[in-house]
């Protein structure tokens, strides 16, 4: 039961962690008006959010404690590096673009 309450609280973690990378995604590309900036603070700043999330939870709240991945290379990989793929992907696909959206004018 343990290892099930674990498990169900891992995957909340990486539900998490997804909708995470997808609003940073998004704030990167409003923000940045280069062509390729978005990109790059994507591949490198989230990560390190998500990374540090993880540390958070995993380490000093015991979330998903009774779950064995085995080795920590895995535990990056669905903790980190999917939450970011399908964030940026779900940003990058299924929303539309900054540039479609009408602004009113300030004044």
């Amino acid at each position: 039961m343990l290892a099930l309450i674990g498990f169900a609280l891992l995957a909340a973690l990486v539900a998490f962690h997804t909708l995470l990378a997808g609003v940073l995604t998004r704030f990167f590309r409003l923000r940045l008006s280069t062509t390729w900036g978005w990109v790059v603070y994507t591949a490198v700043l989230t990560p390190m959010v998500l990374l540090g999330s993880t540390l958070l939870f995993t380490g000093f709240l015991g979330v998903g404690s009774g779950v064995d991945l085995g080795s920590p290379t895995v535990v990056a990989a669905v903790l980190v590096f999917l939450p970011v793929a399908l964030g940026a992907a779900i940003d990058y696909l299924y929303v539309p673009p900054p540039d479609e959206y009408e602004l009113p004018d300030t004044q």
